[in-house]
């Protein structure tokens, strides 16, 4: 049997991290995706409301770099559970839990909203002037060594090909 989901959206609120009695993480989030079809009357775009749960680093991977707003891509399988209420009513609780979330935007984008970076910190939340940010100062080329680029004069690098183009199998 297969259970086996995909989804990319973005977060409707900042993921809530808890911890099991045992001191498990787990961090739960809605994922807003668009349908792929307009609605009839309005002629606007609908939306479906995807409850997620992250469990152990995955939780703290989410809880610790997205935020409202962020595009997020999810992989995992669908669940449902039941639970009584405080009242005493059997409710049901659908919901993907995931095995892996990857980054579905670029902090750099202007709509992947939500981002801040933390005083002291560099980008993806690295330690300033070290971790996955970008050296300081920016990115220079390395200088030309022989047999590579040179900002010398334009020299012809491309040749005529000597077979016959009819013999190529495509």
């Amino acid at each position: 049997m297969l259970n086996k989901i995909f989804l990319q959206g973005r977060l409707v609120a900042d993921p809530e991290l808890r911890h099991t009695q045992n001191g498990v993480a787990v961090a739960s989030f809605r994922l807003a995706v668009d349908r792929d079809f307009k609605d009839r009357e309005t002629g606007e775009r609908k939306a479906d409301f995807i409850n997620i749960v992250a469990w152990r680093q995955s939780a703290e991977f989410v809880s610790r770099f997205f935020t409202k707003g962020r595009m997020a891509i999810v992989e995992g399988k669908l669940q449902t559970r039941e639970y009584t209420d405080r009242d005493g009513n059997r409710r049901y609780a659908t919901e993907v839990v995931s095995d892996n979330v990857y980054f579905g935007d670029s902090r750099r984008d202007g709509d992947g909203g939500g981002y801040a970076p933390q005083a002291g910190r560099g980008s993806y939340g690295a330690p300033a002037g070290g971790g996955y940010g970008a050296p300081a100062g920016g990115y220079a080329p390395p200088p030309p060594v022989d047999g590579g680029y040179s900002a010398g004069p334009a020299v012809d690098q491309f040749a005529d090909l000597t077979d016959d183009d009819g013999e190529l199998p495509f």
